[in-house]
């Protein structure tokens, strides 16, 4: 077997493993299936390489491979979202624009306290709020700040980044406000 129709092999392999699996797949994991199924191993970049060369057999398919911050995943183009969600009936859920606030100082100024967030607001933070927040798994208590009262300090997730289509903090969009928005934190 040539080196190209091994490549082609592990393409097909990469493939039909990221379409059937339920959450975005790391380079790490993928490496381990491949080198368990008796294929040589491959470094992280060898196989960024074929994800790529993967990637780009789909530029003029409905669906993209796409790298999210918990690795890669098979998704749906965008810009096909409008027909795509008429396949449910259910309504995408709608979220506050409190809770959308919240979202956006924890994003921005990870980590924060929740009294950090309700200084910066001027109001209450609602503990239904940061329950969603927690339930969708979008932020997570990442320690605790050295004041009196141990107060949880509070940054997003992987499943943040994944959600909204981000590789990293760095994906966040530039808010021009004149306010630093310079990021302190990285999930891990």
């Amino acid at each position: 077997m040539n080196i190209q129709t091994n490549i082609d092999s592990i393409k097909k392999i990469l493939e039909g493993l990221l379409f059937a699996a339920r959450e975005p797949l790391h380079l790490d994991q993928l490496s381990k299936i491949l080198t368990e199924d008796g294929h040589p191993s491959f470094d992280k970049q060898e196989l960024r390489a074929i994800l790529a060369d993967l990637a780009t057999d789909y530029l003029e398919k409905g669906i993209e491979l796409k790298e999210v911050a918990s690795g890669f995943r098979f998704q749906v183009r965008e810009e096909l979202k409008p027909w795509v969600s008429k396949l449910w009936a259910e309504k995408p859920p709608r979220y506050s624009n409190a809770l959308l606030e919240i979202l956006a100082l924890i994003a921005y100024r990870q980590p924060i306290t929740r009294g950090e967030i309700e200084e910066i607001r001027g109001v209450t933070l609602s503990s239904t709020i940061m329950q969603t927040l927690q339930e969708r798994e979008w932020i997570a208590a990442v320690g605790y700040k050295e004041v009196p009262g141990r107060p949880a300090l509070y940054a997003t997730t992987k499943k943040f980044l994944d959600y909204f289509n981000l590789t990293s903090l760095a994906d966040l969009p530039i808010l021009d406000d004149g306010v630093d928005n310079s990021l302190t934190a990285d999930i891990s």
